[in-house]
């Protein structure tokens, strides 16, 4: 009986300790929706097309789901985000078996350099490149593969940069 006890006290230390770091809602200190966040459409210096809309609408669906900022859509957004598409580039990651030529899976990987500033100080809140990757596998059509795989990469690239807006690593 009392070890049965010592067991139930040490579980429920266990569960009290195991989420002491976690905190719901904003991290940054804020209340949520407290500030405004509007993304202008990014630039493309790729020779990739459709990748503009795909990392535009995925960024802000990223920044609706986290709750953080408050999405302005009328051009008045407190922080304003610009992005440019710097790089996509494609790398072989594994190759037919014993055919070293070959390509089976490729990691694609997307590179924008994303800056975010105060409306109304100007002051550069987020200034830096950040990757968004995938990785699909090589089929009888790459290009299609590839298209299908955008949003997908667009998706993490958003997720990382939500993560250094909402948390505030600048």
């Amino acid at each position: 009986m009392r070890c049965l006890w010592s067991m139930g006290v040490s579980l429920l230390l266990g569960l009290f300790c195991g989420c002491a770091g976690y905190k719901m809602g904003p991290t940054n200190g804020l209340p949520a929706g407290a500030k405004s966040i509007q993304v202008n459409l990014f630039q493309n210096h790729t020779i990739e097309p459709r990748l503009i809309e795909a990392v535009s609408s995925a960024l802000r669906k990223q920044l609706q789901q986290d709750g953080t900022y408050r999405l302005a859509t009328q051009d008045d957004g407190e922080i304003v985000v610009n992005g440019t598409i710097v790089r996509f580039e494609r790398a072989g990651l594994s190759y037919q078996p014993g055919d070293i030529l070959t390509v089976r899976d490729y990691s694609l990987k997307i590179i924008a350099r994303i800056v975010a500033k105060e409306r109304g100080t100007g002051k550069v809140l987020l200034d830096r490149e950040i990757t968004g990757r995938t990785t699909i596998r090589a089929g009888s059509n790459l290009s299609s593969t590839e298209r299908q795989a955008i949003p997908l990469m667009a998706e993490n690239l958003a997720r990382n940069a939500t993560s250094l807006l909402v948390d505030g690593q600048w």
